[in-house]
């Protein structure tokens, strides 16, 4: 036994397992470590399959050793503690039944279908439990199942497990349930010292080789889930949880949610009246209260003026069509469950609209063009609806109807890697004028191994991919590679964001399209009299009003800046004989186009300037006698630091922080770690 390439990162390095010798044996022979936050737990075996240390080939192949801190540990690790989590619940509630319990982004969560709803106290004594658990130094060990019989007679006290063995014939299913692969297996938890099992459940691993590997966890909250998503079946009670490597890695992350709910957007958004929600209206469909209209109202005409000194001309489509458009667009079948049910309109069936693609299609075909016209570029600000399901709404970051910054360039050949390079920047502008400077672009291909998913015409695919990538690397923005994430009609490109809490954030999607147009029949006249097709380039920088509006609100921790708060100007009078000279202050500033009231309502003045403070408004200003006779103004800004400066001098401050669009006293900082 040997290390054959020896790295610095022992999560690198490669070892030899001879026949007929477990990995564990092997890890151990080349001296990498076992304990630790770089102890080796699983293996990569030539195939790419992540192993067990007891897995024992059958010939001598070469695995990488994968430690507990790289990626693919981390998923063993939570994985391995959401398994942890299931026996501590069935141990104090014998009466709980299974659901699933994958690792997720920075944690882990388990369902269960239980008589009554967990509770804060419960949660403190399942984490009890887990913690004898981990100590006792439990191992997992694998195990298969002979047939599909087999394991139903072992699992029929668990009616969800049964179902997933069923699953097992669905592969996209199956891989969703985390009980993917070839073979049906279990995991038995072992005593350390007898090895009895003390606990069971159907998996495909791996897992860590004992409990005592888990360093540092915490169970985080509950809620409630229906079964496989759907509302049509039970809810379930999932539990929420996180591990990492080190305490001080966990100490971290438990720090970033501290702030991340600080900054969560339906909170502050129901702080700050930007938005609500109302179940006679529906779930998922917001409400725009007048402060968050305004922001949506600054986004939108923010773009408008950039997409106009671009050369984009503004249209308007309707909110429902007719279903022969969403048959040629490729949207039914096949996207059926994504869209509302239909509407029968004079025995005619209607859809509300789910995107705007098809409409701008139209846009363009209503006239003919010549290649004198292109690029020929259409924006909306074009409403949609998608029925997404129940357990995937989230406050106003995912909805079920939402006004997208959507455009599409109709252009030649010859024409798109230049217009899609404008696009890009066009991104990099928008991010950068708002303080967003963590971003990337991920490049979607398709798998070549499995053309089945994609059209099959090649030389569409190699034109596509080649205008798509040049434009990326022209850009000079970062990108990475997503092999087989395109979409079914070509390559696709989404710009990635990162919160300041760390968490990634999908701002928008954007795609060099040579399918859809001859799907359409979206063509030009060219110079030589012919008629050719024209690319499409799908576009949409700032996504939709809802998500980027509730991104804005985290990363600002609702303290906009200037030009986006929906108050600009607090003016409060010392006392009630300067409330004419406040007004004319705000009278001012309202004729500036600035937006300002005044509050000279009863109250110390000390509670005033507070309330101020409270709903984020980031310029105060206190007029007192001194201030109304020299016609002067002190004003108050986030830092707390108060300026004298004359009326005439500040609203022109004010005016310039709006035009310039800056960023001074907003409420972002800096990311904090991953962990």
């Amino acid at each position: 036994m040997s290390v054959i390439r020896p790295t610095a990162e022992t999560e690198r390095a490669v070892v030899v397992v001879p026949a007929g010798t477990t990995c564990a044996d092997a890890v151990t022979a080349a001296k990498l470590p076992r304990n630790g936050p770089n102890a080796i737990v699983v293996v990569r075996d030539p195939s790419g399959a992540l192993r067990d240390l007891d897995w024992t080939p059958d010939s001598d192949v070469e695995v990488e050793a994968v430690a507990l801190s790289s990626e693919d540990g981390l998923t063993v690790l939570r994985h391995s503690t959401a398994h942890v989590l299931a026996q501590a619940v069935q141990q104090l509630w014998p009466e709980a039944r299974l659901g699933i319990g994958p690792p997720i982004e920075n944690g882990f969560y388990y369902d269960f279908d239980v008589e009554r709803p967990f509770q804060p106290e419960d949660l403190e004594r399942v984490e009890q439990r887990m913690k004898e658990i981990i100590k006792s130094g439990q191992r997992f060990c694998r195990r298969e199942f002979p047939d599909r019989e087999a394991a139903r007679a072992e699992l029929a006290k668990e009616p969800y497990k049964l179902e997933l063995v069923d699953l097992k014939g669905d592969v996209d299913a199956a891989e969703a349930m985390e009980v993917g692969g070839s073979d049906l297996t279990i995991y038995d938890n072992l005593d350390a010292r007898t090895g009895d099992v003390c606990w069971s459940d159907l998996c495909r691993g791996p897992h860590l080789p004992s409990t005592r590997l888990i360093p540092a966890f915490k169970l985080l909250r509950n809620a409630a889930a229906y079964w496989r998503g759907s509302e049509k079946n039970p809810q379930l009670q999932r539990i929420y949880g996180t591990a990492w490597p080190t305490r001080d890695e966990l100490k971290s992350h438990l720090a970033a949610l501290e702030e991340a709910a600080k900054r969560d957007h339906r909170r502050i958004g129901e702080e700050l009246d930007l938005f609500a929600f109302n179940k006679e209206i529906g779930r998922g469909l917001p409400l725009w209260l007048p402060n968050g209209a305004i922001i949506r109202d600054e986004l939108e005409d923010w773009a408008r003026k950039t997409e106009r000194k671009l050369g984009y001309k503004r249209v308007v489509t309707p909110h429902i069509t007719q279903e022969d458009l969403y048959y040629l667009s490729g949207h039914l079948p096949y996207y059926a469950e994504d869209l509302y049910a239909p509407i029968d309109i004079d025995g005619e069936k209607y859809y509300l609209k789910p995107m705007n693609c098809p409409h701008h299609h139209m846009v363009y075909k209503a006239r003919p063009h010549s290649y004198r016209d292109l690029p020929y570029k259409v924006a909306e600000y074009g409403t949609v609806y998608r029925f997404e399901r129940s357990g995937q709404l989230h406050g106003m970051m995912r909805t079920r109807g939402f006004s997208q910054n959507d455009a599409h360039i109709y252009c030649t050949a010859d024409q798109a890697k230049d217009q899609f390079l404008e696009v890009m920047r066009m991104h990099a502008d928008y991010y950068r004028t708002l303080g967003i400077s963590d971003f990337y672009m991920v490049l979607a291909l398709r798998d070549s191994a499995n053309k089945d998913k994609y059209h099959d015409d090649e030389q569409m695919w190699e034109d596509a991919e080649r205008i798509t990538r040049e434009a990326m690397e022209e850009s000079d923005i970062p990108f990475q590679i997503d092999l087989g994430g395109a979409a079914h009609y070509g390559p696709k490109v989404d710009f990635m964001i990162r919160a300041v809490t760390g968490k990634e954030f999908a701002a928008s999607t954007n795609q060099v399209d040579l399918y859809t147009p001859q799907r359409f029949g979206l063509t030009y006249h060219d110079s030589d009299g012919t008629e050719k097709p024209v690319v499409v380039i799908h576009r949409a920088p700032l996504g939709s009003h809802e998500r980027f509006t509730a991104y804005l609100t985290e990363h600002f921790a609702g303290a906009f800046p200037v030009w986006l708060a929906p108050e600009q100007v607090r003016i409060i009078p010392i006392v009630e004989e300067l409330t004419d000279y406040a007004e004319e202050v705000r009278d001012m500033l309202l004729d500036a186009d600035v937006r300002a009231d005044v509050d000279a309502g009863d109250g110390r003045l000390n509670a005033k300037v507070r309330a101020a403070v409270t709903r984020k408004i980031p310029l105060v200003v206190v007029v007192g006698r001194r201030e109304a006779e020299q016609r002067t103004v002190t004003v108050r800004d986030r830092s707390g630091e108060e300026t004298p400066m004359s009326l005439e001098k500040f609203v022109a401050h004010v005016t310039g922080l709006i035009r310039t669009k800056s960023l001074d006293g907003a409420g972002h900082i800096r990311p904090l770690s991953k962990a």
